[in-house]
Formats: structure tokens, sequence, C-alpha cells
């Protein structure tokens, strides 16, 4: 009995001392949960160390960095582009002309007809660019378009390896087709970043945060900056694309007294573009391999100005602002660019679109030619190019001064100097009784006026692109309709400097000093109705219309009801 009784309060023992145990692991376990809700509290919770407005800080900036890096590239990529566009024809064209050259390397192709029909791609093609331009901006969207059209002026490098007609002129009319929607697509997007700056500079600001139309002139500022620094750019190209003909071809070209043996006058009084040149201009044949790597090195520079645009260049516009671009329909987006014309501020500046497509043309065709080739020779051809080139590039900073003094001050100014050297101009013609070697006398004149021409070309290719900026700042969704009209012109201007070939210089520079005059006045009517503050008529553009499922429209049913 005393034993059972034992054994009875040991195991009552047990029982006793068990859940002590047992409430101890409890406690623990609670404890542990207690200590990592704590921490994830911690976590999560707001950070003593951490500051949002700081880090709100540095993200705009970092987007500011990125938006400049974009305008950047893309002056870049289109200096490289044009650089190695220009550089190849011209050194193309100098080779094909050469008769003992035709004679040798390609004597059955007719090698002159080629170039003629090539020519007649590269400046017919553009005149329809305004039915296709705008279409293909919103379909493929702006940084697409630039990298398309560089590839295009890539291909145009690629078939010089194999000259044929059926290679050269194909890729010409390509280059034509991807002219207008290459220039549209720079002005839209270079105008774009200027709009994004702004937005990330004033971020706090209520109608930036909602997506609301910018106020009128906030982003002006930019716009002027970024333009000047493109074109700053771009202008080099010029220099550039006489790599060439400076490094290669200048070693194989006659003196002038063998090519202008044959030229009696220079100037004015020419008709035509040199009457009299001789139709061999080298010395001796360039080796083909001597060919083909300068065409691998400027092949591989027109893959630079393609890998610059595809990897270093961002988008224009969110992608909910392109879906909104593409969905107002594909019918509307054809239409609008002729409905923008009834715009009487593009119709005024329509004159100034056609004289600069003029001028330009005129300063490397028909001045370098008739005055600066004609006079000094073809081996002074590099020299003209390259200062007309570095003079366009140092006065596009002038149009900062858009900044503080009235923006009718860079066009007018810059028209101001064409019309003294057109004049000049007009009663320069000089006829040649002596050697032609004499004719270095006349290479100061000959520079003066080429810088002189460029400072006027700097002041209205920058003047209009931004004029046009600052007209349309407030308006991203018309940007590439504006732009695409502008180039347009001048794509028209281009086809009339082509046609024009053979006419005398003094008719020429008529219809230049003409169009000037009537651009001016123009401008003139386009500055006194702003200020008058007669509203433009502008088109309506369609609310974006995107396609619905019909899952969503029955549920958009049901809760109606």
């Amino acid at each position: 009995m005393e034993a059972s009784d034992g054994e009875e309060h040991i195991r009552d023992a047990d029982r006793v001392v068990a859940p002590p145990n047992g409430g101890m692991n409890e406690l623990l376990n609670v404890g542990q949960e207690d200590n990592i809700q704590g921490q994830m509290e911690e976590f999560l919770g707001p950070q003593a160390e951490y500051n949002e407005e700081e880090e709100e800080r540095k993200y705009y900036r970092r987007k500011r960095l990125g938006v400049i890096k974009n305008v950047l590239a893309a002056s870049v990529g289109a200096m490289i582009v044009y650089s190695v566009y220009m550089g190849l024809l011209q050194m193309q064209l100098i080779l094909h002309y050469d008769m003992t050259y035709r004679e040798v390397k390609y004597s059955n192709l007719g090698l002159e007809d080629i170039d003629r029909k090539m020519l007649m791609g590269i400046n017919v093609t553009p005149i329809i660019g305004l039915l296709y331009t705008p279409v293909l901006i919103r379909f493929l969207g702006t940084k697409w378009m630039m990298f398309l059209a560089s590839g295009i002026y890539a291909l145009f490098v690629s078939t010089n390896y194999w000259e044929r007609y059926y290679t050269l002129v194909p890729s010409a009319v390509a280059i034509g087709v991807a002219i207008v929607p290459f220039w549209a697509s720079l002005g839209n997007y270079i105008t774009r970043m200027a709009q994004q700056y702004y937005e990330y500079v004033n971020y706090k600001e209520e109608h930036v945060q909602e997506q609301k139309k910018l106020p009128k002139g906030a982003c002006h500022s930019y716009i002027i900056i970024f333009h000047s620094v493109f074109h700053i750019i771009f202008h080099l190209s010029f220099v550039f694309a006489e790599f060439p003909m400076r490094l290669v071809l200048n070693d194989y070209l006659h003196e002038s007294n063998h090519i202008l043996c044959n030229v009696k006058t220079c100037g004015a009084a020419v008709s035509g573009v040199i009457p009299g040149f001789n139709t061999t201009v080298l010395t001796r044949l360039p080796r083909s391999m001597l060919l083909i790597q300068v065409e691998s090195v400027l092949m591989g520079f027109a893959f630079l100005g393609m890998i610059i645009f595809l990897v270093l260049c961002g988008a224009a516009y969110r992608p909910t602002e392109e879906i909104d671009l593409r969905s107002i329909g594909w019918g509307n987006i054809f239409q609008l660019p002729f409905k923008h014309l009834r715009d009487y501020r593009l119709r005024l500046l329509c004159p100034f679109f056609i004289y600069s497509g003029f001028e330009v043309l005129f300063a490397v065709t028909g001045f370098s030619l008739s005055y600066g080739v004609c006079i000094l020779g073809l081996k002074s051809l590099w020299l003209l190019i390259v200062v007309y080139g570095l003079s366009c590039s140092v006065f596009s900073s002038l149009s900062l001064c858009i900044l503080r003094l009235p923006r009718w001050l860079c066009l007018m100014s810059g028209a101001a100097v064409h019309f003294v050297l057109l004049v000049a101009l007009l009663a320069w013609s000089l006829h040649i009784k002596e050697p032609p070697i004499k004719g270095t006398w006349y290479l100061g004149p000959l520079i003066v006026i080429t810088v002189l021409w460029g400072l006027g070309t700097a002041l209205n290719k920058t003047g209009v692109s931004t004029l046009i900026g600052m007209l349309y700042a407030e308006e991203k969704e018309r940007l590439d309709f504006v732009y695409t009209i502008y180039h347009w012109w001048q794509a028209i201007a281009i086809f009339i400097v082509y046609l024009w070939s053979n006419m005398p210089m003094r008719a020429k520079l008529s219809i230049l000093l003409a169009t000037l005059l009537v651009a001016c006045y123009c401008y003139w009517v386009m500055e006194r109705r702003l200020a008058r503050d007669v509203r433009p008529r502008l088109p309506r553009i369609p609310r974006p219309r995107h396609k619905v499922s019909s899952l969503d429209m029955e549920e958009h049913r049901q809760t109606d009801r």
C-alpha cells in the first residue's frame, strides 16, 4: 500500500512539473513573433536616413542628364550620317565626271546617265514626302524613324561597292524617300527633348504632374538652347564630309591650269555650272583597293551613326502618348498635314522654308563651283566647304541671343547678310584673260564671302527651326505635322535647284533675292498678326480611339446598369 501511494505521489508530481515547461515554450514563441514583427515594421516603415525629397531630386536630375544625352546623341548621329553621305556623294560624282575613269573602269555602263538618274531620285522623290511622312513617324515612332532613315543612308553607302544601275539608282530613290521623314523626326525630337527637360525641371508643378498642356512660353528657353546645340554639332558634317576629298582624292587631281584651260568666264556671267570645264580632272586613276578601303571606313561610320540612334537616343514620347498619337486614325494622320496649312503662321513662313532650301544648296553647288572652283580650281573645293561648315557651326551659337533679344532679330540678321552678299555676287563676274593660276589672287575675297554666307545660313537654319518649336511648344501632338511641312517645302526648293542647274547665274541669284525679300515681308506680316493676338486656325485633332474588346464592352454595360 505504501509503495503504491508513493508511486501515485510521484505521478502527481510529474503532472505538476510539466505545465511550467510548456508555458515557458509558449512565452518564448510569443517573444520571437513580437521580435520578427518589430523587425518587419522597422524594415517597412519610414527610415530615419531615407530622405524622400532628396531621392526624388536625384531621380529627376538623372532624367535631365538623360535628356541632354539624347540631344547630343541625336546631333552627333545626324552629323555622322550626313558627313558620310555628302563625302561619298562628292567623291563619287568627281570620279564619274572624269572621262578616263568612265572609259577605263566602266566603259559600257554609262555612268553619266546613272548619275543623272541617281540625282533625280534624290531630288525628285522628296516631293511626295508630305503624303507618307506623318504616317511613318506615327507608325514607327520618332526614334525608330531616325534609326530607319539612317539605315537607308548606310544602304546607299553599301551600294557603292558594286556600282551598277540596279544598285545606285534604287538606293538613291530610297534616300529621296527618307529625307523628309528623317529631318521631320529630328526637328520633332529636339523640340520634344526641350519639353521633357522643362517637365523634369518643374516636376513639382501641378500641370506637369497631371500631364496637362504646358503654359505658354514655358519651355522656349530650352527649345532655343537645344536647337542651337543641334545645329552647332550638325553643321560640322560639312567639315568631316571633305575628309575623303582632302586625304584621298586631292592627290589624284590635276592642277587648275589644266582643269580650267578652256574656262573664259566665272561668276555672275556664267550659264550652267562651269562652261569649258575640262572633262579629265584626274592625273591617274586611284586603285580599286584604295576606293574599297575608303568606302569601308565610310560604311563603318554609317553603322556608327545607326548605333548611336539605336542605343543612345531615348524615346521622344511616353508609351501611352505614342498609343494616343496612333489611335486618332490613320486617315486623320494622313489629312492633318494638309489641314495645318490653314494656319496663317505656317503659310506665311513657307517662303522662308523655301529660301532655307535654296541657300544651302546654292552655297555648296552654285557659289562653290561657279565662283570658287571656276576661279581657284578643283583642288580648292574642299577648303571652301570646310570654311563654310566651320562658319555655320560657330555662328549657330549666335541664335542663343534670342534668350535675351527679340526672336525676329536672328532671322532678319541672317536675311540682311545674305541680301548684301547676293547683290555683291550679282555684280561680280570675272573674265579670265590671264593664266588660270592667277585666280589664287581671289582666294581671300572668296573665303570672306564663304564665311559671311555661313553666318547667314547659321542664323537662318537655327532661327527657322527654333521659331517653329516656339510657335508650337505647347502643342506636342502637332510637332510632327509642322516639321513635316517645313522640310517638305525645303524638299520642293531642292527640286527647284536641281531643275535650274543649266540656267544663267544671274537668273539663279535673282530668284534667290526675290524669294528672300518675299520671305522677309511674309515673316513681318506674321509677327504683326501675332502681336495683334490674331488666333491661328488650327485643325481639331480627334480624340484617341482605343480598341476595346467585347469583354470590356460587356463589363462597361453592366457598370452602366
